[in-house]
């Protein structure tokens, strides 16, 4: 039974898709954190080389991938994709199931696209130096090896839980070359405020953004990347859905659904965004679902509003899904997921009611996950179980109604470095978890900005 779509290395794509070009309603822009007034290019040279601050901002559809960044892809891309036939008879479904796997990367997951394209914009500007954030560690381990590539150096903010969960995740980045501070840490003012009003604390994105931008902004030889949230993030990751693209074409099959894991937007926007560009270009009416945890919904729970993309409030107010930039999430295996806010372009194509989004619960997540390794053989990182269980719920409705759908899922990395997260599982340690409407009424009310209509 034939289980790989294969594409050519010569098949990887020589542009990256850049959504915005076709949206009918362009994201709102940015504000400067003082005056509210909307803020040009020029105000994020401090954190980003001049050809990444173009792509945030640029218009064109596509954007050329650089040779030199299109041969390092070619070192792990393009990533094979599955029909899911064992989870198919699993589940006893109607529905196809396939899966884009992106942990085939050297570092396990979907966020070497950006790293590498970023690392590269940074050493053709002269950058010595790039500090950054992790959650789970993914994104830290792929800008280590990037920089590594590059000769740069590398300073990463891991959230102090996955810094104490994850701790080969630290050893990947260290064997890289990097620097891993667990966050909040002693080594910024903005850690060592919130040690000493919470020193028990379990960090967050937010806060560990906030470390990061601080160490970017007050050195100069110094540059911030992040890995997740922002338009041109989530223009590199297009390399995923355009191979998608080209393997569902020789597989004779075009997805009803498409479905990713939700913490910022890259890994869902890298997947989804290409074939939301056959719903625009020829009136196609896929379906694409951002799946998100029950203890962080900014998407399915969250408002619509300007709010700040740390937790200090250092960088430019964004038009975004957000559940306010204080908000620290539950202690949930799933680091990569544990942001308050989501980025820009996804916040405008919910609200526009172009994409949809589900929440799935702690445990839930871990029982989906489980199934899918012992029908596919891959043990999924928990960030991807949250996507898995999306479409184990999709292919039970198509069950439920008698439909033959098509599914295709992004399986963003493997869980080989999240031992410790299905031990806890199969202790009995994961428990169901759902944030009150009162915590999340209490972290709105903090926010002074007004929703966006």
């Amino acid at each position: 039974m034939e289980r790989k779509i294969i594409l050519t290395e010569k098949e990887i794509p020589d542009k990256w898709y850049n959504i915005v070009a076709d949206m009918p309603n362009k994201p709102l822009p940015p504000l400067h954190p003082g005056t509210k007034e909307p803020i040009g290019p020029e105000a994020l040279a401090p954190l980003f080389p001049m050809e990444l601050i173009k792509q945030e901002v640029t218009l064109d559809k596509y954007v050329d991938i650089p040779d030199e960044v299109r041969n390092i892809y070619g070192m792990w891309r393009p990533t094979p994709m599955y029909r899911a036939y064992n989870l198919e008879k699993a589940l006893d479904t109607p529905a196809k199931i396939y899966y884009k796997y992106e942990g085939v990367s050297p570092t396990g997951s979907h966020k070497p696209n950006t790293a590498v394209a970023q690392a590269y914009y940074n050493k053709q500007e002269g950058i010595k130096k790039i500090t950054t954030e992790t959650g789970a560690g993914q994104w830290g381990s792929a800008l280590s090896f990037a920089c590594q590539h590059f000769g740069i150096q590398c300073e990463v903010f891991m959230v102090k839980l996955s810094y104490l969960h994850k701790p080969y995740r630290k050893v990947m980045m260290n064997t890289w070359g990097a620097t891993v501070h667990p966050s909040p840490s002693d080594a910024t003012a903005i850690g060592k405020k919130i040690l000493s009003e919470n020193p028990d604390t379990t960090g967050s994105l937010g806060i560990a953004i906030s470390e990061a931008v601080e160490r970017a902004a007050t050195n100069d030889d110094t540059k911030y990347a992040l890995g997740s949230v922002l338009n041109h993030v989530k223009l590199h990751q297009t390399i995923i859905g355009q191979e998608a693209v080209l393997q569902m074409e020789k597989a004779g099959d075009l997805p009803d659904i498409v479905i990713a894991p939700f913490g910022g937007g890259s890994n869902f926007a890298g997947l989804a965004f290409p074939f939301l560009r056959l719903n625009f270009d020829e009136g196609k009416s896929i379906r694409c679902i951002a799946s998100e945890p029950s203890s962080c919904p900014k998407l399915t729970r969250g408002q619509f509003r300007y709010d700040f993309g740390d937790t200090a409030g250092m960088t430019p107010l964004l038009p975004m899904y957000t559940l306010g930039h204080d908000f620290v999430p539950a202690p949930i295996h799933a680091g990569g997921l544990r942001y308050h806010g989501a980025g820009v372009i996804v916040s405008q194509l919910l609200k526009d009611k172009l994409i949809e989004a589900r929440a799935h619960d702690n445990l839930e997540v871990f029982e989906a996950g489980v199934t899918f390794a012992r029908a596919e053989g891959i043990i999924p990182a928990p960030e991807a179980t949250h996507g898995i269980a999306t479409a184990i719920a999709e292919a039970e409705r198509c069950k439920r109604e008698g439909k033959s759908e098509t599914i295709l899922l992004n399986l963003c990395g493997h869980g080989n470095f999240d031992m410790k997260a299905y031990e806890d599982y199969f202790a009995g340690k994961i428990v169901k978890h759902e944030l009150s409407q009162a915590e999340i009424d209490a972290s709105l009310a903090k926010l002074s900005t007004p929703l966006i209509p």
